[in-house]
C-alpha cells in the first residue's frame, strides 16, 4: 500500500487494488468514523456520484474503506470550489471543511470530486426530540 497521509486524526492509504483505506485515531476518532460512514452512506442513497463510495466499514478498528475518486488537486479557482461544496448541500450535506485538500480529480471523465466527510452535517437530518 501507499500511504498518502499520516496525520493525528488519520492514516490514509491507497491500495494496489486503488482502493483508499483511512483509518482514524486521535481526538474524537469514534465520533469523526461514525459520521463518515453515516453521511458517505446518505450520499450513495442519494444518488451523488462525486464522493467516495462505501466499500467497508470496520468500527473495531475505526477503519473505511473507498473507492477512489482520483488525485489531489493543488490549483483550483476560488469560485469553481466554491460551486463545487454548493453543489454537494443539494444532496443534503454540508462538508464543513471545504478546503483544497478536499478536492480531487478523477481524471476518467474529468470530474472533481470531493473527500474526507468526518466532519460533514446532514442538513436533512431528524433533530433529536427533548426529553421531557
Amino acid at each position: 500500500m501507499h500511504e498518502v497521509k499520516d496525520t493525528q486524526r488519520a492514516v490514509v492509504r491507497i491500495g494496489f487494488d486503488g482502493r483508499v483505506h483511512k483509518t482514524f485515531r486521535g481526538p474524537k476518532a469514534q465520533e469523526r468514523f461514525t459520521n463518515e460512514v453515516r453521511v458517505l452512506r446518505h450520499l450513495e442513497a442519494r444518488g451523488c456520484d462525486f464522493v467516495p463510495r462505501l466499500l467497508e466499514s470496520d468500527p473495531a478498528a475505526l477503519k473505511i474503506v473507498t473507492t477512489n475518486c482520483g488525485s489531489i488537486v493543488d490549483q483550483l479557482n476560488p469560485e469553481r470550489m466554491k460551486e463545487l461544496f454548493a453543489e454537494l448541500e443539494a444532496y443534503g450535506v454540508r462538508h464543513d471543511d471545504a478546503f483544497m485538500r478536499n478536492v480531487t480529480y478523477r481524471a476518467s471523465d474529468g470530474r472533481f470530486c470531493l473527500i474526507d466527510f468526518e466532519f460533514a452535517t446532514l442538513l436533512d437530518a431528524p433533530t433529536p426530540s427533548k426529553k421531557r
